[in-house]
């Protein structure tokens, strides 16, 4: 079942990774109604997710960087009890306990080598998130063959560093982009 999320990560061709709170600050000023909050710790992810909100846009907290939290399903229902829209997480289990408990859920993969890209398939369906974010984003082939096989959309992330990556991207099939860059934030 898809997402209720999945249609305002479509309204907007690219995402904001937010690492601190200067960028969230001048995230919250941007088009996009979903931040990938990536960074902070126990004591201020809490602000953040409330900042996010307080701009009208829903928080997605990848899990994996928040400082103080273990690789523990417990700390998924903790960002939910935060108020966290979603995760974003390498790791399946908390994928899986994400979608448990109903929050947007970004499987995050690193597109290292033909191995890594050909597992993604049986890893998919074995977690089955909502979107995939590949990384790094400037692989468009990889992206155009990937679109074409997995059941859940992807997000091209990583290494965006100009238009010309979230072009290429979108066009290999990337539902979206997620990037740090500032600049690109109102492409």
């Amino acid at each position: 079942m898809r997402h209720k999320l999945i249609g305002l990560l479509e309204q907007s061709p690219v995402i904001p990774a937010v690492k601190d709170e200067t960028a969230l600050t001048r995230a919250a000023g941007c088009e996009s109604r979903v931040l990938f909050l990536l960074g902070g710790d126990l004591l201020t992810i809490p602000g953040w997710i409330a900042r996010t909100h307080e701009a009208g846009k829903q928080a997605v907290v990848h899990i994996d960087l928040v400082n103080g939290l273990a690789p523990k399903e417990v700390a998924v229902d903790w960002l939910l009890h935060q108020g966290a829209d979603g995760i974003l997480s390498t790791r399946p289990h908390l994928i899986r306990r994400g979608r448990e408990l109903g929050m947007l859920t970004v499987l995050r993969v690193f597109a290292i080598d033909s191995k890594a890209v050909g597992n993604l398939q049986k890893e998919t369906e074995m977690v089955t998130p909502d979107v995939i974010e590949i990384l790094p984003g400037t692989l468009p082939k990889i992206i155009e063959k990937l679109s074409g096989k997995l059941p859940v959309p992807l997000i091209a992330g990583g290494l965006m560093t100009d238009k010309c990556d979230i072009v290429s991207a979108l066009q290999a099939g990337a539902l979206c982009a997620s990037t740090s860059e500032e600049a690109l934030w109102e492409v």
